[in-house]
């Protein structure tokens, strides 16, 4: 059964089986803003929120970052579906807009962390909008085998006149994989202010 994942809480990446998760997607939905147009009808701006995936070494140095201009770190561990320059226009569709990979396995020996965040990349305020959530699950983009975990983040007044927040950190404890629920807003209008953050504050 999938866990609610509230701030500051941390998970190991055991399935229910009692076996490691190796690799592990983590999904990205959110909805376009809708508005109410001058003659009474509904219209909807699309929003493009950014998800990135930031490998740190044991030194809190960031050696990669995959996101929209760079979907897969050099060996392919972890791999970015893709931007989405609208989110969903209709309503919320189920589906997840942008999915990053990460496969535990074929990370370097040397990362140590493996950050998410997520970035609105026309400075819209994450307080307006709509259904913004993560999941992580095992199985690929097109296959969710199971769900692991759920991180609901619309439904918060803390993200209201934001532009950026760190989703959750993967780490490395004692050669097993952890998974720490952040779920923070910060006050970077830029990816590598978020990088910057994460070093600081969250590793």
């Amino acid at each position: 059964m999938a866990i609610n994942l509230q701030k500051g809480q941390r998970i190991n990446l055991t399935k229910e089986n009692g076996t490691t998760l190796s690799q592990a997607c983590v999904g990205i939905n959110w909805g376009a803003i809708e508005k109410k147009g001058f003659f009474g009808g509904i219209t909807r701006e699309a929003v493009d929120l950014d998800g990135s995936c930031i490998l740190y070494d044991s030194n809190k140095n960031a050696t990669e970052v995959i996101y929209f201009g760079n979907l897969k770190s050099k060996n392919g561990a972890v791999r970015h579906s893709g931007d989405d320059l609208t989110g969903d226009i209709n309503g919320n569709d189920g589906l997840d807009n942008e999915v990053i990979t990460v496969d535990f396995s074929n990370l370097d020996s040397n990362v140590e962390h493996v950050a998410l965040v997520l970035n609105s990349y026309k400075g819209q305020d994450f307080g307006t909008i709509p259904f913004a959530s993560i999941r992580i699950y095992e199985g690929t983009p097109t296959n969710v085998r199971e769900v692991f975990a759920k991180y609901d983040i619309a439904n918060d007044a803390s993200f209201k006149g934001h532009v950026a927040m760190v989703m959750g950190v993967f780490y490395k404890r004692n050669g097993e994989w952890k998974f720490n629920a952040i779920g923070d807003p910060t006050k970077d209008r830029k990816l590598q202010e978020t990088i910057e953050t994460v070093k600081q504050k969250y590793l």
